[in-house]
Parts: C-alpha cells; structure tokens; sequence
C-alpha cells in the first residue's frame, strides 16, 4: 500500500512494500469485529448518541485533535535533536503531520513513522540521530500510555461496586504479575541467538537510549510531554462523551481511553474495531451502556481519520511555504 503521496513525502520509497495479502487481511479483521460489534449492539441506538454531536462540536473536536498534535511535535523534535538531528520546529511540524497522514492511509503506525523520518531526513544534521530518537519517541509513547492508564487504576476503583471492585483487582493483580513475568523472560532472552535482522532492531534501541542518557532533562521533558499529549487526549473524549450522554468520572476515562487504544497494537487496520471493543468491554463495568461507548469510540475514529487527512494537507502546503527541494537531502551521519 505504498502511495506516491508517501514516496513524495518520504524523500525515498519505504525500505519495503506492505503486502496487499497482509493490508487485506488487516482490513478484514477490523471490518469483522465492527459488524459483530453491531450484531449485538444496537445499531440505531449508536446512530443516536453520535446525532447528539452537533457539527459545531465536530468541528471543535476535530481542530482541538490538531492542535493538541502539536505537544507531540515538539516531544518529538526534543527528542530527535536532544540525539543531534538539529530539526527546526516548522520542519518538525511538517514532518509529524505528514507521518499523522501516513497512520491514516498505511495499516500500522510504523508507515506513519517512516514517512515522519523520511520527510525530516533532508532537513536533519545526523540521519542517526533522527532515526534513534523517533525510536525513543514511540517508547515513551507506550510508557506515557501505562502511566496515564496506572493514575486512573489507582482512582478507579472508587467508581466500581465492591464485586466489581474485586474483580478489578483480581485483573490487575494478574496483569501485573504478567507484566513482571514478561520483563524477567525479556531479561534472560539469549539475544545473540536471533536472527541478525532482529538482532539490529534490538541494537538499534539500545542506541536510542544511550544517545540521549547524557541529556537526562531532554528523556523526562518528553516523557512528561507525552502524558501530557495523551491526558489531553482523555479529556477530548470525555467531553465527547458527556456530549453523547456519558456520565461517568473523568478519572474513569484516564483508566479506560489509555487501555483501549493499547488493544490498537494487535493486526489490525490501525487498530479499528479493536479499539472500539475495548472500549466497550473497559466502561461495562462502570454501567457505560455499550451502544454509548461504542458511539464516542466511533466519533473519534473519524476524528483520527479526518485528522490525519487535514494533517497531510497541511504538510503539503508547508513544504511549498518552506520551499524543500524535492530532491534535497542531507549526507547521514552514522552513530559510533
């Protein structure tokens, strides 16, 4: 699913091509989880919650997403140049919003981050530093993504009902038991034993790391960043959703938003579908009525896809207000 809109961008064609078997099968699946969605919600119920949205509220909604990209922007820029790109904020912002197009048309994230990279490579001092400190960038996103979530599990229980509080428990006593369990098993991996393609990812990480442990104030002003982008993220869909008729704590939100969009990281057209679900799934026990949730989480897809669409336009037009050479790029400078 390689455009010539991304190759424009990109400077360079992707290092490889997205399989239409695979973009297929990607699609499929998020189309299959909505029409089940719907065999057991009702459908015209969904339809009226998202009618209580009036177009001023969309368009609010829709201009405050693309506003609020712009703390993940400069996270982003902090980040790349704290690793020693050197990226001008108006490049950054041209090439940010080009990679928000990218997770728009491309079925995973990564192509939207590797059209981000691609457009910043002419622009860059170090190449290096660009790619090690994007790498850092989409780890703090997970990280900020937890720590939003962990603030709202340690309100949410108050919202639950002792039986549902003690399941809640039981979940996230295991989630957690899992997750240290994980961290050991990743811990003892026998890393040379891979694949040498898989061996470089790794290395590559590790890069990302100890090119900015020297900049201890770039990583945490980033991280903070990064929550800061995500809380506010929360806050857009809780207002959305008391415009649909949600009525439940913004700390509830905290807790149940960061953990639906996480479910996006399974094969799936950017996570459609499965975010939705999860959502659905996360707010029952707080007496969310399905069709309710299911309504905002729909709103705010087209809010993404929409977004992201307004977001390759305004790429577009910067690149001419710019003026980038479409053939201008600097010599990379490869890391020690």
């Amino acid at each position: 699913m390689t455009t010539e809109a991304s190759k424009d961008w990109a400077g360079a064609p992707p290092p490889r091509k997205i399989s239409w078997r695979k973009a297929g099968l990607r699609i499929g699946i998020s189309a299959s989880v909505l029409v089940l969605l719907f065999v057991f919600i009702p459908f015209a119920e969904v339809v009226a919650a998202m009618k209580r949205l009036t177009p001023s509220v969309w368009a609010m909604a829709l201009v405050t997403y693309l506003c609020l990209h712009l703390i993940g922007v400069v996270k982003w820029r902090v980040l790349v140049n704290a690793a020693g790109a050197q990226l001008g904020f108006l490049h950054a912002v041209r090439a940010y919003y080009a990679g928000l197009f990218g997770n728009t048309i491309l079925p995973t994230i990564v192509g939207g981050d590797v059209i981000r990279a691609g457009v910043a490579f002419r622009v860059v001092h170090s190449r290096a530093g660009l790619i090690l400190g994007s790498v850092i960038d989409r780890v703090l996103d997970f990280v900020g993504l937890l720590a939003v979530a962990g603030i709202g599990a340690l309100l949410v229980p108050r919202a639950l009902d002792p039986q549902s509080r003690q399941v809640f428990l039981v979940v996230a006593g295991t989630l957690l038991l899992l997750g240290v369990i994980g961290a050991v098993v990743v811990a003892m991996i026998p890393v040379r034993r891979f694949r040498y393609k898989l061996r470089r990812k790794m290395v590559q990480v590790r890069r990302a790391f100890r090119a900015v442990r020297q900049r201890p104030a770039a990583l945490v002003a980033a991280f903070l960043l990064g929550m800061l982008l995500q809380s506010l993220l929360v806050v857009l869909n809780y207002w959305l959703g008391i415009r649909a008729g949600i009525e439940v704590p913004l700390y509830v939100w905290l807790f149940v938003w960061p953990l639906a969009k996480m479910s996006g990281i399974a094969p799936t057209q950017n996570g459609i579908g499965v975010r939705e679900a999860a959502q659905v799934a996360l707010f029952a026990p707080f007496g969310v009525a399905a069709s309710l949730a299911l309504a905002v989480g729909l709103v705010f897809e087209v809010i993404i896809i929409c977004g992201g669409l307004l977001a390759g336009l305004i790429s577009l037009l910067m690149r001419r207000l710019l003026g980038v050479p479409a053939g201008a790029a600097s010599s990379p400078v490869i890391p020690r």
